[in-house]
Formats: C-alpha cells, structure tokens, sequence
C-alpha cells in the first residue's frame, strides 16, 4: 500500500498506472483461469480494430470509452475477461494515405527496387496524382507496412493513456501472415460450398480508387444536375418521343425506351421502335413497373450503365450491353457495335477519351447543334451515390468480380440472417431495426473483390486454355497448409512457375479482398480460429460486439453473415452501439467536414478521467456534443476525478479497524447505518444498469450518492469521527466501507482516480477487486435523506442570516411531516455537531421547514 500524499493530484497518474499495470499484467487474460471456470466464466469482446491511416478522433475515445467501462465491470464481477485489439491495416484508406504521405503510386508493371526512396515523407499533403512517382507493388506494400507500424504505435499510446483494459498481448493486424491465413482459408471455404462465386456484370467504379465497390460502401451526396430533353425519333418518321436525362453523355450507350405498363400515353409504342438522336441507333420502346409516369415526361432512356435501375431494366428485359465508360471514368475509344453511319461514328469520335464531365458538355453542344435538344437544361439537386470515401460519383462499368452470397438473392438465407439478428441482444433496442432494413434491402450479393494493391490476396489461379486465355470454368485453388499464399508468387498445386502466362498453363489472380472481408472475421482473427482451438471454444461466440451505428450495414451485417456461412451461429450475444459525437451545431463530425477534434490534447489538458467521464456520460446509441471551446461535462468529470483524491485522503484520516465485515468493526449508529442502507440501493441500481449495458445510468446513480456522501454525510458525521469513541467508530468504518464500495463503483470510469485511492489502503488493484455487493444492513435511508435535507435548511438559514457556517447556534427548530420527523431525531447530534448547535427542536409538522435559528451572539 502506498503513503497518501500531503496534496493528492490528477497529473502523472495515467504514466504512473499505466506503467503499473503493464508490469503487474493486470488486464492480461488468464487462459488458466478460463479454463477452469469455463466458456460461461468468460466475458469476451470482439474490438473495433481502428483503421491504421491517419489519426484517432474524439469519437474513437468516446466509444471506445464505452466498451472499456463494461469490460472493467465484468472483470470486477469475477470473469476472466478477453479483451483483445487489432488494426486495420489494409484498404483504401491506407493506400491513398501512403500515396500521399510518400507522395507515390502503385504500378504493378514495374520491377522491384531494393533501394526505392520515397521523395516525400510526410512533408506535403495531398500530393496531385501528376506529381506521384510510380513504384512496383512490392515497393508500394512496403511503404504501406511502414506507415501502418508507425501509425498503430501512436494509436497505441492514445489508447493506453485513455487507461483501456485491453490485453496488449491479443493484438493482430489485418494484413499479418496469421490474418491472411485465416481470410484465405474461410474465403476457400465459401467458395467450396458454393458461397462465394465469380461473374463478369454491371459493377460500381470508383474512377479514383480504380476499384469495384460494393453496396454497404455507397453513400448519397445532393449534387447538382439538370434534365435535358432529348428528341428520339419514331422510326415510320411521325412524331418524336420526348426523353429527359441527366446523363446525355450516355445516349450512345442506350439501349431501349421505357415506360410504365399503364402510362396511356406510351402503351401504342410498346413493342415498337425509335431512333436514338445524333447516333442513328434504332431501340426499343418496352414497359416496366419501375418507370415513373410522373418523372420528366414519363418515358425514360435505359443506358448501360447511368445508374442501378438501368442495371435492373437491362437483367430484366434482356438487353444488350454498349458500355462506353471505362475504368478510368473516361469514355472508351470504341464505339459500340450499334452504331454503325459514318454521322454517328464521327459524333462519337468527338466523345471519346473525354472524361465524363467534358463528354456531357460536348454532346450537349452536338444536341443543341442539332436541334435535337428541347429547350434549356433544367438544373436541380439530386442524390448521387459516391464510394463513401470517394470524391467523384460511381460510374458503372462491366468487370469480373468475386462476391459472397448474402441472402439478396437467397430467401432461406435472408430469413436465417434476421432470425440470427433477433437472437441477439441489442443495445439500444432499437439499432435492430436498422440491421432489419439493410437485409431486407439487399438488392445484390456483397462484391468483396477490389482492383487494389495492399490486402488479402484473393487465393486463386485459373487455368490458361490453348490459346493462353483465362478459362474461368477452371478455377485453380490452393491446399489449405499452403497458406497463407500470394497468387502473383506463389503457384497453383500442380503447376510450376515456367507454366506462369503461358497456354495451357496458369494466370495469377491480381485482385485482393474488400478489407470488410476480412473485418468481418475479426471474432475469428482475434479468438484463434482455425489456429488455437483451445482459445476458440474458450471466447466463442463473443459476449460483446460494441461498434458504431453508422457500420451496421458493412462491419456487424457482414460478421454476421460469415459466421453464419461457417457456424450457423450468430457471432456474439450482445451488440452494443454507440452513438455519433456531434459538434456544438449538432453536425456528426468527420474528417470531410473538417469539424473533428482529436483527442491528444483535450487528454493533456483535462486529464484521461475527466474524458472518460464526458464519455461514460452518454448512454449507448445517444448522440453527444462536444465543444472543445467548452467542454463543460469534461470538466465536471476532472472535478469529480479531484474530489474522490481528496474525499478518500480524508476518510483515510480517520483510524478504523477496517471495512464493516472485518473483525472489531462494527456500524451502530442510526446515521451510519442509513447511509449504508442507501449505498445499498446504489449498488443494486448500478449493477443492474451495467448488467444491462446501461454505463450512463449506474454513473448517474454513484456519482449522486458520491456527492451526497461527500457534501453531507462526511460533514454531519466527521466531529463524531474525530471524537472517537464506539460512536466515533461507527462513523470511521461506516466512511471506510463507503469509500471502499464508492471507489469500486466508479473505477470502470474513473480509472486512474479510483487506482491512485484504492492504493492508499489496499493490495492489489481496485480493477481486479470484487464488484460491491448488498451488504444487508438494517438501516433505514430516510435518516440520511432527512438530514441531509435538514443540513442544506440550516445552511441556508445561515446564509439568509449573513453568518458563517461556523457561528455557533443557541437554538433551533425543524418541522416534519411525521415519519420524516422521527428518522431526523435518530440523527439529531450529529445535525447539531456539523450545525454547532446547543439545542436542537424536532416537531411534527405539515411540511419541512428550519422554523427558527437563533444565533449566538459573538464578539465582532
């Protein structure tokens, strides 16, 4: 045990404790103990692993805040808690911050260069693509491993300082040869049961980002825009159909006109056909329930592809594919094949290698030339879907692509998904919902393939035919003990490296895996799946999956949807979501708005306690505003934090023989005992609200009983205390069994507070001490109440008298309705000690009331 200090303070406790508790292993998970107590012993958490480019931000600490507040109780209640951490490394956001940061780019056509120099290291942001130097896509990997390391380890020291219980031996990273392995080997075993499949369709390009993107990764951005009316031609020469689009750079992709069945107006040309303006191309007028009579002239073009209905339209009708727009969102030098007049070939030849935007400001200029454009453009707002971390909208383009069923096109298996997401028990209630409406509209498979450099090798080879072209019928796989494998290296069973791209041989796959594809196993990285088995039955499935509401659709949906592929389980019972961190405009902050605030400083300044308490403050789902000008609840937590210093200082100074329980201490006093009564009910409220996920409640209630304790208990009973005696006694291990329960109870928030005091009079540490327990007391908690109440009349009549709380009193008079009367005479000498007051009247009243206070009189 530790001396207390002569002046208790917040400063350097986070380095004092952190050091303590890495060299004590205090949050390190007992594999033995597990063991011994079993899977129900055990409380598991499957962590966020936060992603390794850039910075953590404010919202970071408060989430995380919250699942560490839990993680401690469950430790404190007895289990052995496993609380691992990971990174995640790979993506897109890694790689555009390291071609940034370096100020280069991937280009998988060039060889390796042991010596590459990067010509920037983090000097310059944002460096145009122009200006990026070219590297091999092992020189890019590499710069990609460095950066993320250096990244983690000032995650890593935030994390710490915040005081998270994770055990900093459970770490992965997604990239590691372990992750790989596992991603691999659960990617091969969807494919070998039909889950996972390959096709060449309609996908959505990010032209940035050069990669396909998949639904949970779309997000809508009002853009401007503008009809423009288009005039097609009746073939038998009558008059024209009149189209609007917001995409005229597309009409030489169109493929057919659409209308709705019951439009009157277009039901004579079902079945008939027009021809297309400026390109001569003759199409189909067809019906559709999806066409919108009530939208531009009720009758719509249908391009391959402007956006997703144009998708469905072409699956449905069985249209052809003229695709124009390549992966570099530019339009492509080719012509389709309908378009065959010299008139039309040379209008498209003024298109092509255009970007998409100077494609529609040419054609625009062609149609009015025309006369073929009706009237002016008509701008208007409009959403538009962008790659959520993309700057330009999504183009469609034709690609082959892997993807994983999830239950868009399978019923029984969209059923099974929502029976697994109605066994878990979400916090709050209602997130469920949310996961309810992105199964039920699923509207294709989950494209987990993406055209980047630095991630999980998608762990397949295909066979060459003769002519030495990809037969995609012949997919080419590895053996298990073979990976982890990199297909561009490594070769397929059965093949040697000199058959590499020749016919009759075998061509590497060069995509790897959506990053969600391997997130999405992170119960399964961190618990040892497929590699320690021990672990696995010992951790699964996990208790807890905490996670922000904004990744339902992607992080929790596709986690699920693995392990029920694998396990026909759900992944864990709980789903704890947080809310978002808003600033003082309520605006959810984020990088692309430029409003967020990282949390190094606000730690430095305020001190890890008073932030975890701002944190803890909010309950799971409930959104919070953070005002770095003004960070008012921080500030009351760092008063809080001081006060339980100075409060357990204090208490400590009154000598007990121990808490109530040890032999030789004994609570008689009838306001001792009541305040005991009342810590009872405390304990049960807080318990239950931690057991209920519920951390913002069971601070509530503590910290109320907190100050209470402190402001009038401590004050109606430290006289007594000081005076010795049995009664004297009664109060020193009343306070002492109070502090011992107060600093437990608000040790999961108060992390580095409640240690520093816990250390002043116990072994061991306060977060692998028991969680308190009911005592059983026979108190009655109006005796506290009631003084406390009769406390707050008697200084305040005092105030009112423009005397000192130390001016002693001849007499004074308190009225109480009669039950409470009763209960405040059991404390009547303690009231008059804290009030020095000779004499003390306690009548029976309607109401509560100070009724009279007379002053002694003092010399000026």
């Amino acid at each position: 045990m530790a001396a207390v200090p002569d002046k208790p303070a917040l400063e350097g406790l986070e380095d004092k404790w952190g050091a303590a508790w890495e060299e004590q292993g205090t949050y390190l998970f007992d594999r033995d103990a597990a063991k011994a107590k079993g899977r129900a012993g055990v409380f598991s958490v499957d962590t966020p692993p936060p992603t390794a480019s850039g910075s953590l931000h404010i919202g970071h600490v408060f989430s995380y805040t919250h699942t560490d507040v839990k993680a401690r109780y469950e430790r404190m209640r007895g289990k052995t808690v496993f609380y691992p951490i990971g990174w995640d490394d790979n993506g897109l956001p890694t790689e555009r911050r390291v071609q940034n940061y370096y100020g280069v780019r991937c280009d998988p056509s060039l060889p390796y260069d042991p010596d590459f120099t990067p010509p920037f290291e983090g000097t310059t942001k944002n460096v145009k693509a122009a200006d990026q130097v070219p590297i091999s896509r092992r020189n890019f990997i590499e710069l990609c491993e460095k950066l993320t390391v250096e990244d983690e380890k000032t995650f890593e020291d935030l994390w710490r300082k915040l005081g998270l219980s994770v055990d900093w031996t459970q770490t992965y990273r997604t990239i590691s040869d372990d992750t790989i392995r596992s991603s691999q080997l659960a990617f091969l075993r969807n494919v070998e049961r039909g889950e996972a499949f390959q096709s060449l369709a309609p996908t959505l390009w990010d032209v940035d980002f050069r990669s396909a993107i998949a639904q949970a990764e779309l997000e809508d951005r009002d853009q401007p825009a503008a009809y423009h009316r288009l005039a097609f031609h009746k073939a038998d020469g009558s008059s024209d159909v009149h189209i609007e689009t917001t995409r005229p750079e597309l009409l030489p992709a169109c493929v057919a006109l659409v209308a709705h069945p019951d439009d009157e107006r277009y039901q004579p040309l079902f079945g008939t056909t027009v021809v297309t303006p400026l390109f001569g191309v003759e199409v189909p007028v067809l019906p559709h329930p999806l066409a919108q009579p009530d939208k531009g002239s009720g009758i719509a073009m249908i391009c391959t592809f402007g956006d997703v209905t144009d998708i469905i339209w072409w699956r449905e009708l069985d249209l052809p594919n003229r695709t124009i727009i390549g992966k570099d969102g530019r339009i492509v030098a080719e012509a389709p094949e309908a378009i065959t007049s010299p008139v039309g070939l040379a209008f498209y030849a003024e298109l092509a290698g255009k970007t998409v935007f100077s494609a529609k400001k040419r054609i625009v200029e062609l149609l009015t030339e025309s006369e073929e454009l009706i009237g002016e453009p008509r701008p208007f707002m409009h959403p538009v879907k962008f790659f959520e971390k993309g700057d330009r909208p999504l183009e469609i383009v034709s690609t082959r692509q892997w993807y994983i069923r999830n239950g868009a096109r399978d019923e029984r298996l969209r059923e099974r998904l929502l029976e697994l997401g109605r066994q878990i028990d979400w916090h709050p209630e209602f997130m469920r919902v949310r996961y309810e409406n992105w199964v039920n509209g699923l509207t294709g498979d989950w494209l987990v393939s993406r055209q980047r450099f630095f991630g999980v090798p998608i762990p397949v080879w295909y066979a060459l035919d003769e002519q030495g072209e990809r037969d995609y019928d012949r997919v080419l796989l590895p053996d298990a003990f073979q990976l982890p494998v990199d297909p561009s290296s490594d070769v397929p069973p059965g093949y040697t490296e000199d058959q590499r791209g020749v016919p009759g041989g075998f061509d590497a796959e060069t995509d790897v895996l959506d990053t969600w594809a391997t997130s999405s196993l992170t119960p399964q990285l961190a618990g040892g799946w497929q590699r320690d088995d021990e672990l696995w039955q010992l951790v699964a499935p996990f208790d807890v999956r905490p996670q922000g509401q904004d990744i339902i659709r992607t992080w929790l949906f596709s986690t699920l949807l693995r392990s029920a592929l694998e396990d026909d389980r759900a992944p864990w019972a709980n789903a704890a979501i947080s809310g978002f961190i808003v600033d003082p405009d309520r605006k959810k902050m984020s990088k692309s708005k430029g409003n967020v605030v990282t949390p190094a400083d606000i730690l430095d300044k305020h001190g890890s306690d008073a932030v975890r308490y701002w944190a803890a403050s909010s309950r799971l789902g409930t959104d919070a505003a953070f005002d770095p000008q003004n960070p008012t609840q921080i500030k009351i937590g760092r008063r809080l934090a001081i006060k339980v210093l100075n409060a357990a200082k204090f208490v400590l100074g009154f000598e007990a023989p121990g808490v109530l329980g040890d032999p030789g201490a004994a609570v008689t006093e009838p306001l001792d005992l009541s305040m005991l009564a009342t810590l009872d009910e405390v304990i049960a409220q807080a318990t239950a609200s931690l057991e209920a996920y519920d951390h913002a409640r069971a601070l509530e209630v503590s910290e109320s009983f907190f100050w209470t304790f402190c402001d009038d208990y401590l004050e109606l009973v430290k006289e007594r205390a000081y005076a010795g005696g049995p009664a004297g006694q009664s109060a020193a291990v009343a306070l002492r069994t109070a502090l011992s329960a107060l600093l437990r109870l608000l040790a999961p928030v108060l992390a580095f507070a409640a240690e520093e005091s816990w250390s002043w009079f116990q072994e061991g540490s306060v977060h692998t001490a028991p969680w308190p327990t009911v005592s059983g007391v026979t108190g009655d908690p109006a005796v506290l109440a009631g003084a406390s109440e009769a406390l707050i009349g008697i200084r305040r009549a005092k105030t009112e008298a423009k005397a000192s709380q130390k001016t002693p009193v001849d007499s004074a008079a308190i009225t109480a309705p009669g039950d409470r009367a009763a209960a405040l005479r059991l404390a009547a000498d303690d009231l008059k000690a804290v009030g020095r007051i000779a004499e003390l009247e306690i009548t029976e009243g309607e109401e509560f009331a100070v009724t009279r206070i007379d002053l002694a009189e003092t010399e000026d």
